[in-house]
């Protein structure tokens, strides 16, 4: 549902969330989203991008990328550069981080919300990723690769997540995905 700017609008202002930090981003995100160019990765002080959580079907391992430039294992995500179906922006980040081309996506509405710092490069500030995050299945037996962007690239059992990240965001990925309500 969320691929459009009116679609992730509607999304958002009737979002609840039982996670107390992840409660208070969608008021910043509809402040964002009143922005022309929100989508576009020149946009300050932030800007939307779209990631994948991916998944076995089983739902016992998610696939993760050590990411270069933040030096953190993460989700496969990136910048919407000007692409407001933040679906397809999060399938197409999947696709060239880990090399995958077949996946369920489980709902086309956003599994999870967040904001979170980028830290200042040579070449551009400090700034915020409004990011809008799907779950989708993949199977471990399709073919990975590590892109130019990333360390590596691996299937990590989410009984061992945080052997790998303290990202409060990703845990509480692994949260909602592991709850039972």
């Amino acid at each position: 549902m969320a691929q459009t700017r009116a679609a992730l609008i509607q999304f958002l202002s009737a979002y609840k969330s039982t996670y107390p930090e992840e409660s208070l981003f969608p008021a910043d995100f509809l402040k964002l989203l009143t922005a022309p160019a929100c989508y576009d990765r020149t946009h300050l002080p932030g800007h939307i991008t779209g990631s994948a959580w991916i998944v076995t079907p089983e739902r016992d391992f998610v696939l993760l990328v050590h990411h270069g430039k933040l030096n953190r294992w993460l989700q496969p995500g990136g910048h919407a550069d000007g692409d407001e179906n933040v679906l397809r922006v999060a399938l197409r980040e999947a696709e060239e981080e880990t090399g995958l081309t077949n996946f369920r996506i489980v709902s086309s509405l956003p599994f999870d919300v967040d904001i979170h710092p980028i830290p200042e490069r040579k070449d551009f500030p400090a700034h915020l990723h409004y990011d809008v995050r799907f779950l989708i299945e993949a199977s471990r037996e399709e073919k990975i690769i590590i892109s130019e962007e990333s360390h590596d690239v691996k299937w990590i059992a989410l009984s061992e997540l945080e052997h790998y990240t303290h990202e409060q965001s990703v845990l509480r990925m692994k949260a909602k995905l592991l709850r039972t309500d």
